[in-house]
């Protein structure tokens, strides 16, 4: 990902924004990147895990405060917070209610997103919308190895989701509905000193953005 990119991440997420990392193949990296973009979650924004219906009603009735809940992954079967049917669907309302998403499912693009969650799931189309960025993973292989984020689709949670970011442009996305033109720049100046401190682990980047905040 490069820095640009990191910084309309860092000022999307940020600012509240709700997101999905996706690839069709496993082991792909999307729980990786979704662990490291919960970095950029506010630290008044506690995380929890949306593991069963009772934890994703608890926040629904509870909407203050503003909570980031995760969902391991998009999908069916019985694994420790997948969703799937009338849980999923649950899911997503916490957006409604005024909650953070961070989940990832095998998909490519967001017409696959779209056909797994509201046609298969039946889910609304406005519940899909306040899923505000879907990041998709490439991994390369032959003359381009390595994972890297190859498209970047945004929704300011009203109208439908369009690309902001495609790795063969390699430009960054600008300011937009999602993220304006300050935040962007303040986010940039974080990514910047970010990468300037030498802080890798995921314990060093939080401490780092967390103090950047007080």
């Amino acid at each position: 990902m490069p820095a640009g990119l990191a910084a309309y991440a860092r000022a999307a997420i940020g600012g509240g924004a709700s997101f999905l990392v996706g690839a069709s193949p496993g082991g792909a990296g999307k729980t990786t990147v979704m662990g490291a973009l919960l970095n950029f979650v506010p630290a008044g924004a506690p995380l929890a895990v949306a593991d069963a219906l009772a934890s994703i009603d608890a926040g629904l009735a509870a909407p203050q405060p503003r909570q980031c809940f995760i969902c391991h992954e998009i999908g069916p079967g019985p694994y420790y917070a997948y969703l799937w049917g009338e849980a999923l669907r649950r899911y997503l309302r916490l957006a409604e209610a005024g909650h953070m998403l961070a989940t990832n499912l095998h998909a490519d693009t967001p017409q696959q997103v779209r056909g797994q969650i509201c046609q298969t799931n039946g889910a609304p189309e406005a519940d899909l919308r306040r899923v505000n960025l879907m990041l998709f993973l490439r991994v390369g292989r032959g003359v381009r190895p390595g994972r890297r984020i190859e498209q970047v689709w945004h929704s300011d949670g009203a109208g439908p989701h369009r690309m902001v970011y495609d790795a063969a442009a390699g430009e960054a996305p600008s300011p937009n509905g999602l993220v304006s033109g300050p935040s962007l720049a303040a986010a940039t100046g974080e990514i910047d000193a970010l990468l300037a401190s030498g802080a890798r682990t995921i314990e060093q980047v939080r401490a780092f953005l967390t103090d950047a905040q007080r």
